[in-house]
């Protein structure tokens, strides 16, 4: 009778690091406890799992081999993280948490599958390692070269420059990196260019002008701006807190919004920015006047027009062109707090027309500030339109640019739950003032959608 590989508590332990790992999902965002059981299966769970399985002794390596069997481990276990991120990317349901338990199950099947032992294990093996017990050193005396552990370290220089690869495909304006930060289960794929510049009159790419296939949809808001003006039973022009006008103080922005310097034409809305200066009802004076709109109220204590919980926002964008000191922007304020986290930003333009700024930002249980943050591009947006959009679900909050995926947030601990308001506005003189030979910008809005399941 072939004997059976016996049953030890150490054949166990990977399988039972890919549950643990699982569980830490649990933990709060940024515990230290989280990040390290995580870690530790995924840089050696399947790995010792499927080395342990295809071991023909049951006895432990001794000596130099432990190097080259540990480096074997954790090169194992990298290459079925990177195998099982791509494959759960390339089907659309990436998720850390499910990324970890896939690995967690493909753990427990390579620990509970049964080998069988050779009869006689050490006798086939006694005589070939006498035999050669002489090449076991070089002739200066010193060990042989450990032919697995190069080949190994290969391995793993592939993957790490694989990996620095899509660091800087995803970088953005400014050196911003394209990496959650302060976020645990953060997707950030390495595909900053997959939309290609749209010239004028192009047609978008098919399936941008709805929502993604997650499941069935219904529209539960549209405006193509076809009309002669500003539906204004679907927009404001300010902020909650407008009085005569309004403006974002927080960011210590140069302009004062008013509605004049929103316009509907042509089956576009315009936002258009002037140096022209204005004094608000603050008693401020500010150079330049533009334009914004908003779901939200006309006063501090009126009614939201339109609030969304959850669903698919898009709009098609054709940002400015004379990028500098402007700062355009599609995003959702939550209605109740009237400004204040959580926010997410579906597309914003920070003084450049080549990247699009994606992030969501809220607020810890201790009261630290969390932000996701993704740079798409370079693409010249200002060239034709472009479509922004976002699913935000209860368990995840998706990104996409003309149809295509390019961002994800998968913890629900920072996922909004709140009713939120659209914004569409075009800032000016965040973080820098336009140039002075720049008098005048607009930003074009071809339509805006929100659907829900």
């Amino acid at each position: 009778m072939t004997p059976v590989r016996p049953w030890t508590p150490s054949r166990l332990l990977p399988a039972l690091g890919g549950w643990c790992a699982l569980a830490a999902q649990l933990l709060p965002v940024g515990a230290p406890s989280r990040a390290v059981v995580v870690a530790a299966f995924l840089l050696a769970g399947p790995g010792a799992a499927a080395v342990d399985w295809a071991r023909p002794l049951p006895a432990p390596v001794r000596g130099p081999d432990r190097l080259s069997a540990a480096g074997l481990v954790v090169a194992l276990s990298v290459a079925f993280a990177v195998l099982t991120a791509e494959a759960l990317f390339f089907a659309g349901s990436f998720g850390a948490a499910r990324a970890v338990l896939v690995l967690a199950v493909l753990t427990t099947v390579l620990t509970l599958l049964p080998r069988c032992l050779p009869r006689h294990p050490l006798r086939r093996l006694r005589r070939p390692l006498r035999r050669h017990r002489d090449r076991d050193r070089r002739p200066d005396g010193r060990p042989p070269v450990r032919w697995r552990l190069l080949t190994v370290a290969t391995v793993l220089a592939l993957s790490a420059a694989c990996g620095a690869t899509g660091s800087i495909g995803s970088t953005g304006s400014g050196g911003s990196s394209g990496n959650g930060t302060g976020v645990g289960g953060v997707f950030d794929p390495s595909a900053p260019s997959a939309s290609a510049p749209a010239a004028p009159g192009t047609p978008l790419p098919v399936g941008a002008d709805q929502p993604p296939s997650t499941g069935p949809w219904h529209s539960v808001f549209r405006d193509d701006f076809n009309g002669s003006g500003l539906d204004h039973g679907s927009w404001a022009t300010c902020y909650d807190w407008n009085d005569g006008g309004c403006t974002n103080a927080g960011n210590q922005e140069d302009q004062w919004y008013l509605p004049g310097q929103v316009s509907v034409a042509d089956g576009k809305l315009t936002l258009t920015a002037e140096r022209k200066a204005t004094t608000g009802s603050d008693g401020k004076t500010y150079p330049w006047t533009s334009g914004m709109v908003s779901t939200g109220r006309d006063q501090w204590d009126g009614t939201p027009r339109k609030t969304f919980t959850y669903g698919y926002f898009a709009a098609a964008i054709k940002t400015t062109g004379q990028a500098a000191g402007m700062f355009p922007a599609f995003w959702l304020l939550p209605a109740g707090t009237r400004g204040g986290l959580p926010e997410l930003d579906i597309a914003e333009f920070i003084n450049t027309d080549q990247y699009a700024d994606l992030n969501l930002h809220a607020e810890a249980p201790d009261g630290t500030n969390i932000d996701a943050h993704y740079s798409h591009g370079p693409v010249d947006f200002s060239a034709g339109y472009h479509v922004f959009g976002i699913d935000w679900e209860p368990d995840a909050v998706t990104w996409y640019v003309d149809g295509v995926q390019v961002f994800q947030v998968t913890d629900p601990s920072v996922i909004p739950t709140v009713p939120m308001e659209v914004i569409l506005d075009l800032a000016v003189g965040y973080h820098q003032s336009p140039p002075a030979g720049v008098d005048r910008t607009q930003v074009d809005v071809d339509w805006v959608g929100v659907w829900q399941h």
